[in-house]
């Protein structure tokens, strides 16, 4: 038998749960994580559901990213035939104001010289905060967002109809990076819950799961990432949709908050 030849396994393979997620899937209160952190909340309901768990996120992410991720990152293809559930969480970038074109904040990092690059992304830092007041146009409008979020739910219900899909409603924030403007949430949310009820998808709300501890001296000072508390609550309330749509999942434990 060669390396290349699949091995034999001792038994059925755990379930997996996919997470596609942005930043604050792996951040803290001090910054970012490793995907095997044990607080971040994929691992907690990982562990409550007695699951493996696939994160795959980026900081910056929105849901145009997701897609990309399912069609270009090989770690997707491989988890969805072992795959549990799958959860998006993604859209609360989206959200965000970005009244300069989001291709330019993509592309800074190639800009060369490195002189220019530091000049171009002193002048972008500079210029976000001072413009976000406008509260418009957002990163992606609500209608892209959606297409995007049933693009992906279309395209894992080709390859396995079985399989449940778990999304969010954006999370909340009070970054001074935005000066706390976060006009584009209430929309986003109206349109993420149609396309939810439509198609009977599960929501986690980010926003009420997180609303108390971004608003508390525990969460990061960068006022967009979460707290432990802020962790925990959103476990909990994932582990409740999975629970949902997979009912051979394992019960709650008692100390998952």
């Amino acid at each position: 038998m060669t390396s290349s030849e699949p091995q034999p396994t001792a038994g059925p393979q755990r379930p997996t749960l996919l997470v596609i997620g942005d930043s604050l899937s792996y951040y803290g209160p001090k910054g970012g994580l490793p995907a095997d952190h044990p607080r971040i909340w994929p691992n907690i309901v990982a562990r409550e559901l007695d699951w493996d768990v696939e994160l795959v996120a980026r900081i910056g992410w929105t849901t145009r990213d997701a897609w990309w991720a399912m069609t270009q990152d090989p770690r997707v293809w491989a988890t969805i035939p072992r795959a549990g559930a799958v959860v998006l969480a993604v859209g609360g970038m989206d959200t965000l104001p970005s009244p300069l074109p989001t291709a330019l904040r993509e592309t800074l990092r190639y800009v060369r010289p490195p002189r220019l690059r530091r000049v171009v992304r002193e002048t972008y830092g500079w210029l976000q905060p001072r413009l976000s007041p406008l509260g418009w146009p957002v990163a992606l409008p609500p209608r892209v967002s959606v297409d995007y979020l049933e693009t992906i739910r279309e395209s894992l219900a080709y390859m396995r109809p079985d399989l449940p899909v778990v999304a969010t409603l954006p999370s909340v924030h009070r970054s001074e990076q935005y000066r706390a403007v976060h006009r584009g949430r209430p929309a986003a949310a109206r349109a993420i819950n149609r396309w939810a009820s439509e198609k009977s998808v599960p929501l986690v709300d980010l926003g009420e799961a997180v609303h108390a501890d971004i608003h508390s001296g525990d969460a990061n000072p960068d006022g967009i990432h979460w707290g432990w508390n802020g962790h925990s609550e959103v476990a909990a309330a994932m582990a409740e949709a999975v629970r949902m749509v997979r009912r051979d999942a394992r019960l709650a434990a008692e100390d998952i908050r």
